[in-house]
Formats: C-alpha cells, structure tokens, sequence
C-alpha cells in the first residue's frame, strides 16, 4: 500500500501554494490535513474556503485528508455529519474521530462504525483513517488492536478495507509553540507492530516542533506517516514579524491576534498576553490571515507572499532531505 510520509496543515493559502509548487517542482508527494475549523462546509478561518472551494483549488494536485471529523471538532457544537456529508463529495481520506467527545472507548467505538458506514453510504470510494492523537484520548497497543479488531467485526468486509491509515501514538503533545510530548521509541515499535500485522499505514499526529532527525529515526523504525500543522503557520508568523522593526506596526498586529482570542486555548493561566506580545502573535498569527484587518494591515508588507512560498519550500526540503 502506497504512503506519503508528510501531511501538512493548510494553515494559509500561502502554505498551501508552498506546498502545491513543491509538489510539482520535485514530484514528492505531500498531503493537505484540513480541519473542520480551518476549512468547512460552511466556511473557515484559511482563506474562508468551503470544503468544495477548496478542494476545486487544489484540483486533485494532491491528496485532501479530512484531520479530526466528528463532533466536537467545529466552531460550533454538533454531531458532525453535516460536515461528512461534504467531505464525501470532495475528499480523498476522512480521518473518523469522535474520541474529542465521546472517551470511553464503548462510545468512541460505537460512534466511529455509525461515521464510517454513513460516509461509505454517502461514497464508498472514500478512505478512512482510524484512532486519534494521544492529546485527545491516550490508547494502549492492545487497546487500539482491540479497536481493530471490533471494527472488522462490526463493518462489512469492503467497508472495513477502506480503511487506510492508522493513527499511533508515541508520545506527542502540543502546548503553544513547543511539542511537549515525551517520545516513547517501545511505544512507537508496539503501535506500528499494530499497523503492520493489519496492512495499515501508521500515521502520528502532532510532528510539529521537533527535530527532522527525530522524525526520520521514527520512520527508520517504522512509522509510515506523520501530521505536521501549527509549525508551518509559525514559519509564515515569523515572517511577518521578522519584517516589523516599528513597535506601532507590532501592537496593530497584536490588536488583531489579541482580539481573536484564538491564542486562549494553546496558553495557561500564567501567560500574560499584554507582556508577551510576540508570543501571542506566534501563537495565533495564523489565525488572522483572511480577516479583513489583517489584509488591509498587510499592505504594508508589500510582496511578502513570494518570500512565505520559499521558506515553506525550505521547510519542505529539511524535511525530505
């Protein structure tokens, strides 16, 4: 079974551009990892594209991967199935996770067969991927063969092969701009174990924040696949900010991240957003970019985007290197 080893997030219509052009210059494939808050059915924070806007955008240039379906995964709480109905239509892979919600894994099972049966219903050619990061819910070898195992039981043969990819675990956690998880390599051996013994691609969550050797001593032990999001949005941040030499340019972007209060959710209570103001820019910078403050502010910068394309093109290449 064909992997690609890197999915990114599309946290900007720059990155995604980065990302298409360095997929047609050097022939490497690379995934787009869309959330439900980034890009939706309705409309989300990476450029306002709609599910189908962005998939027409992308035009099959690369493989689309729905990151985190299932409910409680939008800006809104619901159970999800509105935003699966369109990522039937439009996406190649839907990540099936609804262990946000429901934790106790007699839920999280049921609530994982009643996706993919009613995406396979909507599209049978769509693929899934099962299990989630260990920031969500934390799951044991045995647990998540155990997961395997049900499935197979509960779905019907040509259901369950549409399942692809497999989501392990060796440790990983995000907490602002840093990677916080402890790196387990038994953990990793276990869980690819897992993957292997059923024909799935292992995939991790949250490689963000930690060195390119670390991720290639994981894929030399196994690991097929592994997501990549928050990082890339602060390489286009730094940008910005490695152009701001004004401290009045610096507070009106900070009015914007701080008034978004996107950053709220990735700090605890010791962060002082009035002290740490370049902090609070990183943290959420890429969060602001399609807003209309944003745009008019970023007439200042003149020409920047072409810079953007090429350092997430150097990211890419440390990356494949």
């Amino acid at each position: 079974m064909e992997h690609i080893k890197f999915f990114i997030g599309p946290m900007s219509k720059n990155i995604v551009d980065a990302i298409l052009e360095y997929v047609e210059e050097t022939g490497n494939k690379i995934g787009l990892i869309p959330s439900r808050r980034q890009v939706e059915y309705n409309g989300g924070y990476v450029n306002n594209w709609t599910t189908e806007q962005f998939s027409k955008y992308v035009n099959k240039r690369t493989i689309i991967k729905r990151d985190h379906s299932g409910p409680g995964q939008g800006y809104k709480e619901d159970d999800g199935f509105n935003s699966l109905k369109e990522d039937c239509k439009w996406l190649d892979i839907i990540h099936i996770d609804p262990w946000k919600k429901y934790t106790s894994y007699e839920e999280g099972l049921k609530w994982t067969i009643d996706m993919i049966n009613f995406c396979y219903k909507e599209n049978p050619n769509v693929k899934f991927e099962v299990g989630t990061e260990q920031a969500i819910r934390e799951f044991e070898s045995e647990e998540l063969n155990k997961l395997l195992e049900d499935l197979k039981k509960s779905l019907l043969p040509e259901v369950f092969s549409n399942i692809d990819y497999l989501v392990i675990q060796s440790g990983t956690s995000l907490k602002g701009n840093s990677n916080t998880g402890e790196y387990s390599k038994g953990r990793l051996e276990d869980m690819v174990n897992i993957a292997n013994k059923w024909n799935l691609i292992s995939k991790e969550h949250n490689g963000d924040y930690i060195p390119a050797a670390l991720i290639k001593e994981k894929m030399k032990l196994g690991l097929n696949s592994i997501n990549i999001a928050p990082e890339f949005g602060l390489l286009e941040t730094n940008t910005y900010l490695n152009k701001i030499l004004d401290e009045s340019l610096l507070d009106k972007l900070w009015k914007i991240c701080y008034d978004s209060k996107r950053w709220v959710k990735w700090v605890d209570e010791s962060f002082d957003p009035l002290v740490n103001k370049r902090e609070l820019i990183k943290i959420c910078g890429h969060y602001i970019l399609s807003t209309p403050e944003f745009i008019e502010l970023k007439k200042v910068f003149g020409n920047i985007d072409t810079e953007i394309k090429s350092n997430v093109k150097s990211k890419l290449r440390e990356l494949y290197g």
